[in-house]
Order: C-alpha cells, then sequence, then structure tokens
C-alpha cells in the first residue's frame, strides 16, 4: 500500500459549512399552529422551541448532534432467512484535495444507495506550520512519509467528513504517518505506541480549529471518541500489536488482514473485517480487494504506467471485483471487503474502476452497500451460533440443500432478539 498523496486545497467558505450542519439540529422546521382553529377560540399555550442539539466539544472542533442519520436499526435473521449480500467500500488515508475524489464518491455512493467508509488520516487535519506537534513513535516530531496539510486543504476535507457522517458514512482512521517497513514502520511499534498514535489521530481532529487559527467554522459534528470504532493499518502492517491495543480503546473491528471471501469471525475481540482475494483476470492466481495492489502487479511501482494499456488494467480490476461479488452473491453470501484510496494512478483507471462496480452491485436485490460499522452493527444482531454456521461455507459455497434448510436448524436464541447491548 503506497503513501497516499499530500492534500492540496480547494476553496470553501464558513458559511456553507455552518449552513450544511444546521441541517442535522433538531427543530420543528415549519409554520406552527397559534390557534384551536374556531373563531374566537382561546389561543393555544406552544410548548417551546426545542433546543439545539448541538453541543460543541473541547475547542469546537468537533460537537455532539446526537444520533448520526441515516443509519438502518439492524435485525437479527429469522430462521431459514438467506442472508443479504453486504459490500463494504473503504477508503485509506480520505481527504479532499485538487483531484475532488472525496467529494465525487460520496455523490456516487449516494445515487446507488451506498454508504462507505472513510479511514481518515490525522496528519490530513494538522498543517504544516504545526508539524511538530506529531510526535510519531520511533521517530523524531514532525517527521510523516505523507506530508501535512494546509489550511484550505484542512477546511476541504472537514466539509466532506461532515456531509459524510450526516449522509450515514463511518469516519474511521488510517492514522498519521504512514511509516511502513524497517526502520521504525508500524509493523515495529509496541501496543503502547499503537495507543500513541491512535490518540494523537484523535487530538488531530479535535483541535483543528485550535492549530489552523479558523474560528467561526462550523464544528465536525461528531464526538471522535465515540465515532471511532475501526481502522486499517497502514501497509496492512503491525496489525498483531494494533489490534490489542485496539481492543483496549473500545474499537469493534479491524479491516488489516488478508483473508478469503468467507463470513468474519471474532479475532483478538474485535470483527475481522479484512479484505479479500478474489479472481485476477488472466491470471490463475487472486487478487487483493485494493487499487494499489491490482496496480503493482500490472504496472510495478510506477504509478503512472503505459497510458495504452490502462483502460485494459481498470477493466482487469473493475472484472475482477464483480467475479469476487458474484461468487458471493451466488454463493456463501460472505460480506465482500474491498479497500481504495483517493488516488488517479495510471490515469484514474482504478477510480473509474471501483465508480463501476458500485453502480453494479449497490442496485441489486438483497445488496447492501454499507460502512464497517453498519457491517459490524448487524453482525452483532445476528444469533452467535447462525454465524458460526455461515462460517463453515466455503469460498463461493451455496448451501446444497437451500438457505431455508441451511439455517433452519441453528438453535433459538436465549434472551430478546435484537441488537446486542454496547
Amino acid at each position: 500500500m503506497a503513501a497516499t498523496a499530500r492534500i492540496v486545497a480547494g476553496a470553501v467558505v464558513a458559511a456553507t459549512l455552518a449552513a450544511s450542519l444546521a441541517g442535522c439540529a433538531t427543530g420543528t422546521g415549519g409554520p406552527r399552529d397559534t390557534g384551536s382553529g374556531a373563531p374566537g377560540a382561546p389561543k393555544v399555550k406552544q410548548a417551546p422551541a426545542p433546543k439545539s442539539a448541538v453541543r460543541l466539544i473541547g475547542d469546537g472542533s468537533t460537537a455532539f448532534t446526537g444520533a448520526q442519520p441515516h443509519l438502518p436499526t439492524p435485525k437479527r435473521m429469522k430462521p431459514g432467512q438467506k442472508p443479504p449480500q453486504f459490500v463494504v467500500f473503504s477508503w485509506d488515508g480520505a481527504g479532499e484535495d485538487s483531484q475532488k475524489l472525496f467529494s465525487h464518491f460520496r455523490e456516487v455512493a449516494k445515487d446507488n444507495h451506498a454508504t462507505m467508509t472513510y479511514f481518515l488520516s490525522g496528519v490530513y487535519m494538522l498543517p504544516e506550520s504545526k508539524r511538530d506537534l506529531y510526535r510519531p513513535p520511533q521517530h523524531s516530531p514532525g517527521r510523516s512519509d505523507i506530508g501535512f496539510n494546509d489550511q484550505q486543504g484542512i477546511t476541504d476535507t472537514v466539509k466532506q467528513l461532515r456531509l459524510a457522517w450526516i449522509e450515514g458514512n463511518e469516519i474511521g482512521t488510517h492514522f498519521n504517518g504512514h511509516f511502513c517497513g524497517k526502520n521504525g514502520g508500524v509493523g515495529e511499534w509496541s501496543v503502547e505506541e499503537w495507543k500513541d498514535e491512535i490518540n494523537q489521530a484523535k487530538q488531530f481532529v479535535r483541535t483543528w480549529k485550535t492549530n489552523t487559527g479558523v474560528k467561526n467554522a462550523a464544528p465536525l459534528p461528531f464526538d471522535y471518541d465515540k465515532e471511532l470504532i475501526g481502522a486499517r493499518t497502514p501497509c496492512l502492517e503491525g496489525r498483531k500489536n494494533f489490534m490489542k491495543a485496539a481492543r483496549e480503546l473500545g474499537f469493534r473491528y479491524d479491516s488489516s488482514g488478508v483473508n478469503n471471501q468467507v463470513w468474519p469471525g471474532r479475532k483478538e475481540g474485535l470483527w475481522d473485517l479484512s479484505m479479500q482475494l478474489v479472481p485476477f483476470p488472466g491470471h490463475s492466481y487472486e487478487q487483493l480487494t485494493m487499487d494499489y495492489n491490482f496496480m503493482v502487479n500490472q504496472s510495478g511501482t510506477a504509478t503512472q504506467g503505459d497510458p495504452a494499456k490502462r483502460e485494459f488494467w481498470g477493466d482487469q480490476m473493475r472484472d475482477g471485483l464483480l467475479d469476487g461479488f458474484r461468487r458471493a452473491y451466488d454463493g456463501n453470501r460472505a460480506p465482500l471487503i474491498i479497500g481504495n484510496h483517493f488516488e488517479s494512478w495510471n490515469g484514474g483507471t482504478y477510480m473509474r474502476a471501483v465508480e463501476e462496480v458500485v453502480q453494479t452491485v449497490c442496485n441489486k436485490p438483497d445488496v447492501r452497500c454499507v460502512s464497517f460499522r453498519q457491517l459490524a452493527d448487524w453482525l452483532d444482531a445476528q444469533d452467535p451460533q447462525a454465524l458460526a454456521k455461515l462460517r463453515t461455507l466455503q469460498v463461493g459455497e451455496a448451501p446444497e440443500q437451500g438457505w431455508a434448510s441451511f439455517l433452519s436448524a441453528a438453535p433459538a436464541p436465549k434472551g430478546v432478539p435484537g441488537v446486542v447491548a454496547r
């Protein structure tokens, strides 16, 4: 997984940010009936208008605005019910730069009944002028392999984060400096160093106003301490110690591994929502569901390879993801986990491929294109014995006697069905 390019700015005004937040507050919004309706009747005393649900946190960079909108209530499957086909589209190092890919894929998601997970890099909320505030484990202060941001870039990213959350998307973390390999890479970090890195990522989100000097902009409409429940590590390294740290900090899932297309289980107390291996058209081996990995196996380390091959490379990624989707949709119904970057590698061919996959799969019957949070909520709501039985199905394997027979044998769950308390 290559380091994500440094964020560059586009223009957004604070008034637009404030207006978008207003849609989150609680209020009646319409004309009030001030009488009983009959001529001469005494006027009915009205209850006072509800107070705003916005409660600023710290310096006002974030705020509590109530429950996140547009989150479906997960329901436990009935005995014999065929599972829905979940698909998760997720983005490493999410931020808005001059390419406007964050805002573009927000619209793609809305147009196709999808929500997604955006793994924010904390240093994208920290201006270059304040880089020394970042103290990465095993590195000198102010060091980052993906750089930092500027004030306009932070403003643009904040706008997209706010709108994404209001639309029901999830804001996770891709941590900060994106250190891979030896000599201080994340694979060498201790549990305590991971905790420090996570806390710094949260801190940069909680203090973006102070660090940029912006005072009048609207806050992010969520408490990041509570919102942050999952991550993907840089280069998929350091997972063992990260998961121990994440469990202690209250995370609910991790997506830093590589797995086959089978139903997920728990690992280190977290849902293991790893990316998966899918068919690689034209090859005898399978490919990880991530744009970077397709690129490396097509053009090597050259991020802008042969222009004559770019369309084919994008088609190859699209068709591989669709092959993996069909294998699950017609088979074991295991969730399909896809990872991407907001990058224009090989002329943007992978962005085109992902968009075509979203358009193709998210509108099919029984398909739910969701965030990791929503998938974890659904898994928590299920009968554990039913999930255990689903995990016995191999890649692409549909129940031989059909779904009604396969899942009807699960013992009746104890207690009241519904969402598991958290």
